[in-house]
């Protein structure tokens, strides 16, 4: 049967199709295969390696403080990057000059540097002129680091969300009275924020494990410093990072998953025939307006009308 997308197979692809997928399933197994074989002539899969990670001391000591302090750093930086990225991105669109040149000065050059640079500069930062305690400079570096340069990539998400809109959006709400606020704060940013989720989902992540180079250098205590200090205790080098591996990879997917419940809920509550707005619910441009329509004075429109989007 054929699809709008494409044709039906016929009975060669259909071999061909069945042909590959075989090779894969057994290329991977073949795979997955080696690796077992490899981590059990190194005496990586003993039990002895494993056992911390089934006990309580392990977590208490060691991983479940550097989570936290993962999810802490994260968190902030989130907090902080996300309305910081709308303002710049926004600002960029400004029709005024001294709003636009300044706002794409900054996120020109904080995405340009890289984050690692950034915390570095943080630290060094709120060391020699500030009073932040050695115990929290750290975590106020890497949030820094993060936040400057998170909300950089999501000005330009923002931006380009909004962009891709079509014109007509914008010059409609102009036509009908609309301010330039009203237009971004009722047309355009609701418009945009299901088609810039996506992105913003893909940074969100990004910050998430870019946490682990304060760890690196900064001697921050999240999860990965957390695992390397287990190693030293334990021994358990493969077993201690692919813990670590797979803690990492639940965080990261459940922010996704979250992601598309919300993005999904967006789109079904935009399937509307349409908003209907009252006079009191736009503040008419007169200059926008005009001198009026049809025979209405000097205020134009038609008492007891309705404007529809």
């Amino acid at each position: 049967m054929s699809s709008v997308l494409y044709d039906a197979q016929g009975p060669r692809a259909k071999r061909r199709n069945v042909l590959f997928t075989g090779i894969f399933v057994v290329a991977l197994a073949a795979l997955v295969w080696w690796v077992y074989t490899s981590l059990d002539d190194k005496n990586q899969l003993e039990w002895v390696l494993w056992k911390p990670f089934f006990g309580t001391e392990a977590w208490s000591t060691y991983l479940w403080p550097g989570l936290q302090n993962t999810l802490k750093a994260a968190a902030l930086a989130m907090i902080i990057a996300l309305p910081l990225g709308a303002v710049l991105g926004i600002a960029r669109l400004s029709d005024h000059v001294w709003v636009r040149v300044p706002a794409s000065v900054v996120v020109e050059f904080f995405r340009a540097i890289p984050v690692l640079v950034l915390m570095i500069f943080g630290q060094a930062l709120y060391a020699n002129y500030t009073n932040v305690s050695s115990d929290d400079r750290p975590l106020y570096a890497v949030v820094t680091g993060l936040v400057l340069y998170n909300a950089a990539v999501l000005a330009e998400i923002v931006r380009a969300g909004i962009l891709a809109l079509p014109k007509g959006q914008s010059e409609a709400a102009v036509a009908i009275g609309m301010r330039k606020g009203q237009v971004m704060r009722l047309i355009l940013l609701p418009q945009s924020v299901t088609a810039m989720l996506p992105a913003i989902v893909s940074q969100l992540v990004v910050i998430v494990k870019d946490t682990a180079l304060g760890g690196a250098v900064l001697t921050f205590p999240e999860l990965l410093a957390s695992g390397n200090t287990m190693i030293g205790y334990y021994g358990n080098t493969i077993a201690t990072f692919t813990v670590i591996a797979v803690i990492f990879i639940a965080l990261n997917f459940s922010i996704t998953t979250f992601a598309g419940w919300l993005e999904a809920r967006l789109r079904r509550s935009k399937k509307s025939t349409g908003a209907v707005l009252g006079e009191d619910a736009v503040e008419v441009n007169p200059a926008a307006v005009g001198g009026g329509f049809g025979t209405g004075g000097e205020g134009g429109g038609m008492p007891g009308s309705r404007t529809y989007l």
